[in-house]
């Protein structure tokens, strides 16, 4: 990062989900690296991150008023703004809620940072919204997006918005779609699925896993790929911010190095979907979310292949090695 402290004093990055998993982490960079920040938080949220540079909001995507602290008193820097804020969602379908947030909500961003003269804004996307190649082809960055050629209803609500965004930098707004692969890493406190999933391993809850793999990456990685998307990115390009291909059970593999636990058998997909109603009635019935879907079990057996490489020529994106990733995500788990 090259800016000088006086550039920093006259600039301000603006996080919507603030109190996510990736939010959270892009705030704890950002204070790290001397800027000020302004967060924003749901009703009920409590913040993750304290210092000096930071200040939060409460407010609702869905609201575009309750945006509006966001922006006050801030005439004289440059406003750079990194949407995080969105619902995941392993369902088939869409849920009205998803789209209202994933879609509505980053339309409403849109209209604000064209009505505020953002300096650039960062929507974080993901993967998920790439068209699926057959096995083997290794997927790079598309030039548009279309739910219709995804798959799953957080893809297709990822998709939709991400053009969105392309369509607004034709029209004069400077903006860069980065697009994460299945984030894990340290300072989750439970609202993801791929933590869920390592956390019932390490407390013994986990007696099996799948046959299948994914492409995982650090949360941390992730965030800084954020901020040198707002430092570097181009309008209207995206950017591939992924990690390490590998099977569930070599990752699990690798957490048990780190929490005294012995590989657990991986069963085929094709049985897992066999009982997937009756992980679902079981899950409700604890009142529990469901470890896996038919979705997301086809998305451990689909491709999974993405190539980081226009993020590592064009950002400077690096990738930490997968044993540091995991083992710091043990040690956080075991911390909470």
């Amino acid at each position: 990062m090259k800016n000088n402290s006086q550039e920093k004093k006259m600039r301000k990055y603006i996080v919507t989900g603030a109190a996510g998993h990736l939010g959270s982490t892009i705030i704890r960079k950002l204070i790290e690296l001397d800027y000020e920040v302004s967060g924003l938080l749901l009703p009920g949220e409590t913040p993750k991150v304290i210092g000096k540079n930071i200040t939060y909001h409460i407010g609702d995507v869905c609201d575009i008023n309750s945006l509006q602290k966001l922006f006050q008193e801030d005439e004289n820097k440059e406003i750079y703004l990194i949407h995080t804020a969105a619902l995941i969602s392993i369902a088939n379908k869409i849920p009205p809620k998803v789209h209202e947030v994933n879609v509505g909500g980053v339309k409403n961003i849109i209209k604000l940072c064209e009505e505020k003269n953002v300096k650039k804004l960062v929507y974080v996307c993901s993967v998920h919204a790439i068209p699926e190649l057959p096995k083997g082809q290794i997927m790079k960055e598309p030039d548009s997006f279309s739910p219709e050629l995804v798959n799953g209803g957080y893809a297709k609500t990822k998709a939709e918005a991400a053009q969105a965004v392309l369509d607004a930098t034709k029209k004069g707004l400077n903006a860069v779609i980065v697009l994460p692969s299945g984030i894990i890493g340290p300072y989750d406190d439970g609202g993801n699925h791929l933590i869920q999933m390592i956390s019932e391993y390490m407390h013994g809850k986990l007696p099996a896993c799948v046959i299948g793999g994914y492409d995982f990456v650090d949360v941390r990685d992730v965030a800084l790929g954020c901020i040198l998307a707002a430092e570097y990115g181009k309008s209207g390009q995206s950017y591939i911010l992924s990690g390490t291909n590998l099977k569930l059970k070599d990752l699990l593999k690798i957490a048990g190095k780190y929490c005294d636990r012995k590989p657990i058998p991986a069963i085929p997909i094709w049985s897992a979907k066999l009982v997937v109603p009756f992980v679902s009635v079981y899950s409700h019935i604890r009142d529990k979310r469901p470890l896996y879907t038919s979705y997301s079990l086809t998305t451990l057996s689909g491709n999974s292949l993405f190539s980081n490489d226009k993020a590592k020529q064009e950002i400077n994106y690096t990738v930490r090695d997968i044993e540091e990733t995991v083992r710091d995500m043990v040690e956080w788990i075991y911390n909470i």
